[in-house]
């Protein structure tokens, strides 16, 4: 992620009232030296936790500037290739009747800013095998719990939809949620989210990895399952077998989607450590060795949400939430 400060000299209340910004498109490797210009547009504000008052920050996508053809007609301003967020806009939009709800659960490692090995492990060694870990207390058990605090109070300052914290399964992992969030908001949320933790890192010197994997062996690999849910799943009495015609839609574009779900992800998705292969489709109430799980309560009260358990940690928001609502609903 990249970020870049300006002054104002008004205090704004919406994207819609702040300028387009242009930078150095060629440093990024997003545009050639000779027409480099690129343009930032703002899309969702929140407030700053780390200058306070009235200082906000600004999620932005990246456009390349409106120009001049051959015969002086002007081409409008377009999305770059690597603008995501564009193209999760248009399928929100044509989905938004069936009001899409997400919940992510955001996995991620925190290690040692010279050593690149977990926050709290031996040098060269490994700590005592994963058990006392997940949700654990205490000094050898939740390491780097200062950081996820700050985090989590950063991002309730800032107006993300941050909805709790945990230590995970590997020493030195943690975990935030992020949702219930409608539409565009679980992207821009999210990524704000991680944009706020990467700050704080600076703070505390250590480094933050979204690696699926981070240590390889029986150590658990870190996720950002994608919890999910419609008007129609969600709708009591139907909404359990609206539900499982939008698994089957999942399963008939598996590795379609596993393509899309993160780099690195065949090294966490093996069957082992609470995943399923990643060459095999399933899905299960309360199973956590799925690659969709249920909750238990589902079938009784006939209606929820279901748990998308294959993306990996390092996943693009925008492009996964805009996969998930094509293929179950506008498919």
């Amino acid at each position: 992620m990249r970020s870049k400060c300006r002054t104002l000299d008004f205090k704004p209340t919406s994207p819609d009232q702040l300028p387009l910004w242009n930078y150095d498109g060629s440093s990024t490797e997003q545009a050639p030296g000779t027409d480099s210009e690129v343009l930032l547009k703002p899309q969702a504000i929140f407030k700053d936790p780390f200058r306070g008052g009235d200082n906000i920050l600004v999620m932005c996508d990246v456009y390349e500037p409106a120009k001049l053809d051959d015969s002086g007609n002007v081409i409008n301003m377009k999305p770059l290739p690597s603008n995501t967020r564009f193209a999760c806009n248009e399928i929100m939009e044509r989905a938004k009747d069936s009001e899409p709800w997400f919940g992510v659960e955001q996995e991620y490692a925190l290690l040692d800013a010279d050593t690149h090995w977990p926050l709290g492990w031996p040098q060269n060694g490994y700590p005592g095998p994963q058990g006392p870990y997940y949700c654990g207390a205490g000094a050898k058990k939740a390491v780097g719990r200062e950081i996820a605090e700050a985090h989590y109070k950063a991002c309730l300052y800032a107006g993300i939809t941050i909805s709790g914290i945990n230590g995970e399964v590997m020493p030195g992992q943690w975990e935030y949620q992020v949702g219930p969030c409608k539409l565009m908001e679980e992207g821009d949320h999210l990524w704000m989210s991680r944009y706020i933790m990467f700050r704080l890192s600076e703070l505390f010197n250590v480094e933050v990895s979204f690696d699926p994997k981070p240590i390889p062996g029986d150590w658990n690999g870190s996720g950002c399952h994608v919890n999910y849910s419609t008007v129609e799943t969600r709708t009591q009495g139907t909404g359990w077998d609206a539900m499982q015609k939008q698994i089957q839609k999942l399963a008939s574009k598996h590795m379609e989607h596993i393509k899309a779900y993160g780099e690195g992800n065949e090294r966490r998705l093996t069957g082992a450590h609470e995943t399923a292969p990643i060459d095999k489709f399933s899905w299960g109430v309360a199973n956590r060795g799925s690659s969709i799980r249920v909750p238990r309560q589902v079938p009784i009260d006939k209606c929820g949400y279901y748990e998308d358990r294959r993306p990996a940690s390092n996943m693009d928001p925008y492009i996964v939430t805009a996969m998930i609502v094509k293929t179950t609903l506008l498919e």
